[in-house]
């Protein structure tokens, strides 16, 4: 890195940023930290007191499970601590580099919208990512190779997010957990052979792997494309310098970056903040299944409601059963389909019988809590698997359904996913505190390479508007197509493509690590995570 930094720059440039290091040395101001920190105790007071509440009403035999919930959450906030001064820097360096705020004003305020976007957020993402990993370790998540998969996951994750930000490296926590992931596929499957167990879903991966290559792209060529269009349409001389020492721009300008750096940061806590969600919910089934196996927020009325869908999906899966189909457990047949994607005769008979066992099961009990503690895995198991083999139908299309019987199995995968795929509030609430603080403790790494090092002129007030427009329309777009995708590959491209149109030159020592970090991301996590998992299994 020390060689991006040796690189001929422009005079004006230096300048510039000789300011901004002077801005970035001060010290916090005491009311921000004090506000600050009322802020976190109030969340952790809320997050402590729920997660309480909830456990108020378990019956562990040992004191082990909650040990283990604590660690396993301690690691899971660590992962989003890092991401937080890791991917959420990204978020603010324009703002800082044009003077359009105060650093440690920038970094509350990005903390702030990143809050609001974790809140706000769907959890679809978190649930899209957990799709990437082996079926059986999901179901089982609750036991020792489940759990290894858990620590597997976050711990590589770790290790290679503080390596990149070490460096001072904008790489990807997204890019680094589907990298993790992958080793933890591949390393299940290499290590039962004779078993059949599975490793990853390639296709899904397939998918996650389009977003991420195409995501930096999309972000240098638009961001290029929309600075060059802001030439043409809007005739401002102002809007295409750099600052002059370090003299905010006008009000005008400063509003617009204002408004760009809240938008990269709410769609980053939309998106990114998902992702550490999914992985805590996993600890919480695995640890006390009683409290978050199933939503208990599914009354007696959903529940009647839940059972005539049922009953239409079963009604549509009958009549595509072949009278060759012989009857076995049902949710090992399905849970064979998701692993190896072959549809067999068998397979719509499983998928019926699951639907009318799921349907006695929940109708039984009324509503969804009041299911018997010892039966609440198992039935969050049953409605998993059959919600991801309807989701493996769709989109392999066997067997061709009518549009109303989709329609009718589209709207019963959504009865049973929300029974499943829910995301309590407090949850939310730790996740983004975790965000927020890791952004107020490690920021200034990957501000300085995203503002410095990679143009050798300073950014231009358009430049960082273009990019990080950009960013924000990209993230909040991927958000809604539940998908992850990377702030950092978003926002540095952006940059970098700003930098070419402007003519301003590139740095191609810093270009060139961060291609490396982009490269090497997915191996490194993934034999991390799979020599990690490996070594968990030996004792677990």
């Amino acid at each position: 890195m020390n060689e991006a930094a040796s690189v001929a720059v422009s005079p004006g440039h230096a300048s510039a940023t000789s300011a901004v290091h002077h801005k970035l040395n001060k010290s916090p101001g005491k009311i921000g930290m004090a506000i600050f920190g009322l802020v976190l105790i109030g969340g952790l007071g809320y997050a402590v007191s729920q997660l309480a509440n909830d456990l108020s009403g378990t019956h562990l035999a040992s004191a082990w499970p909650y040990a283990l919930l604590g660690l396993a959450l301690l690691i899971a906030l660590g992962f989003e601590f890092v991401n937080g001064f890791h991917d959420t820097a990204n978020a603010v360096a324009t703002v800082i580099y044009t003077h359009s705020l105060e650093p440690h004003i920038a970094v509350v305020w990005s903390g702030m919208w990143n809050l609001i976007g974790v809140l706000t957020s769907s959890g679809a993402v978190a649930y899209t990512i957990l799709t990437l990993l082996p079926v059986e370790l999901v179901l089982q998540v609750g036991k020792g190779a489940g759990f290894a998969m858990v620590f597997s996951l976050l711990l590589a994750a770790i290790i290679w997010n503080l390596s990149t930000w070490w460096l001072g490296l904008p790489a990807s926590s997204s890019h680094t957990l589907i990298g993790s992931i992958i080793g933890v596929g591949v390393a299940n499957q290499l290590m039962s052979p004779k078993t059949g167990t599975s490793g990853v879903d390639w296709a899904q991966a397939a998918n996650v792997f389009k977003v991420l290559l195409i995501s930096p792209v999309v972000g240098f060529v638009c961001a290029a494309l929309l600075l060059l269009l802001l030439k043409v349409l809007v005739k401002k001389p102002e809007l295409y310098e750099s600052p002059k020492g370090d003299t905010p721009p006008p009000f005008w300008i400063r509003s617009l970056l204002v408004l760009t750096c809240t938008g990269v940061s709410f769609g980053h806590g939309s998106n990114d903040g998902q992702k550490g969600m999914g992985l805590i919910m996993l600890i919480l089934i695995g640890t006390v299944p009683t409290a978050y196996a199933l939503n208990h927020a599914i009354g007696y009325n959903q529940v009647q409601d839940f059972a005539a869908v049922s009953q239409q999906a079963a009604n549509v899966l009958s009549s595509y059963v072949s009278p060759d189909a012989i009857m076995g457990d049902a949710r090992t047949d399905l849970t064979d389909y998701i692993r190896t994607k072959e549809f067999t005769p068998n397979t719509m008979l499983a998928a019926r019988q699951l639907a009318l066992e799921i349907q006695h099961e929940v109708v039984a009990y009324h509503t969804l809590a009041s299911i018997p503690a010892n039966q609440q895995q198992n039935v969050r198991n049953d409605m998993y698997v059959e919600s991801e083999a309807l989701r493996l139908m769709a989109k392999s299309g066997t067997p061709k359904f009518s549009s109303p019987e989709n329609a009718v199995l589209a709207n019963y995968k959504k009865h049973l996913d929300l029974s499943t795929k829910f995301i309590p509030p407090w949850v939310k609430v730790a996740v983004a505190l975790a965000l927020g603080l890791g952004t107020m403790v490690g920021w200034k790494r990957i501000v300085i390479t995203v503002g410095e090092k990679i143009g050798k002129d300073h950014l231009t007030y358009a430049q960082g508007a273009s990019a990080e427009i950009v960013a924000a329309v990209t993230i909040i777009a991927a958000d809604q197509f539940k998908m992850p995708v990377s702030t950092t590959h978003v926002l540095s491209s952006g940059v970098a493509g700003t930098m070419l149109a402007n003519g301003s030159g590139l740095q191609f020592s810093t270009i060139r690590n961060i291609a490396l970090a982009w490269v090497f991301t997915l191996p490194v996590a993934a034999l991390l995570a799979a020599g990690i998992f490996w070594g968990l299994r030996q004792f677990i």
